[in-house]
């Protein structure tokens, strides 16, 4: 169907219009926004997905990377302990190692001391004896091969004797038994000048004091 219009200035202009039965054209999709705006919308909206995609994966791995430096600190605190505990085991081992020697050497000396003061009085018999003997005696020489095997023994346990002779009187290893005049000129006051028996050490200790006569 076809109308006619009248314009101001009096033309005419025909418009047509749908008839009966007919449909108006339907306008383009998305109203009336053209198609680039529409594709620029999708890009942008694409964009955003990418970026909020790449962000959670930053975060994931962000998340990752904090819990490998937990686990590092923890396995490094564990460490440190393990080795505190070592060094203390090591510690006490060396400290209980040291223990037991030094009752071990104790426990030696103590028996070594016992036997030997058993034996001190056998060997001042022999002694005696060889000071009492007659050189031709034939037994002399028989007496001081033992009086030397004895006391070879002593000394491979340890013990040694000692003769102060001359010395300044210690009573921490002397047992003053006199004391002697002197002459003039003779030894100073305080120094022994008679051994009546020899005393014996066990290492840095005394088994027995020498018996000695002090000048006056």
């Amino acid at each position: 169907m076809t109308e006619i219009d009248i314009t101001v200035d009096g033309s005419e202009s025909e418009r047509s219009t749908p008839g009966a039965g007919e449909q108006a054209p339907a306008p383009a999709a998305g109203g009336s926004r053209p198609d680039g705006a529409g594709a620029t919308a999708a890009g942008a909206r694409a964009h955003d997905a990418d970026a909020h995609a790449q962000t959670t994966t930053e975060a994931d791995d962000a998340r990752e990377l904090e819990g490998d430096l937990d686990e590092l600190v923890k396995t490094a605190k564990q460490r440190d302990e393990y080795l505190a505990l070592a060094q203390r085991t090591q510690a006490d081992f060396e400290n209980y190692r040291k223990r037991v020697a030094r009752e071990s050497a104790a426990a030696r000396d103590r028996g070594v001391s016992s036997l030997a003061k058993e034996l001190l009085p056998a060997l001042d018999n022999l002694d005696r004896a060889l000071e009492a003997a007659a050189e031709d005696d034939p037994l002399l020489q028989g007496v001081r091969l033992v009086r030397t095997e004895l006391k070879a023994a002593l000394a491979r346990a340890g013990i040694d004797s000692f003769c102060p002779l001359g010395e300044p009187f210690d009573p921490s290893v002397h047992e003053a038994v006199a004391t002697a005049e002197q002459p003039p000129g003779g030894s100073a006051s305080g120094t022994v000048v008679e051994v009546y028996q020899d005393g014996y050490r066990l290492g840095e200790g005394v088994l027995r004091p020498a018996r000695v006569v002090v000048a006056a």
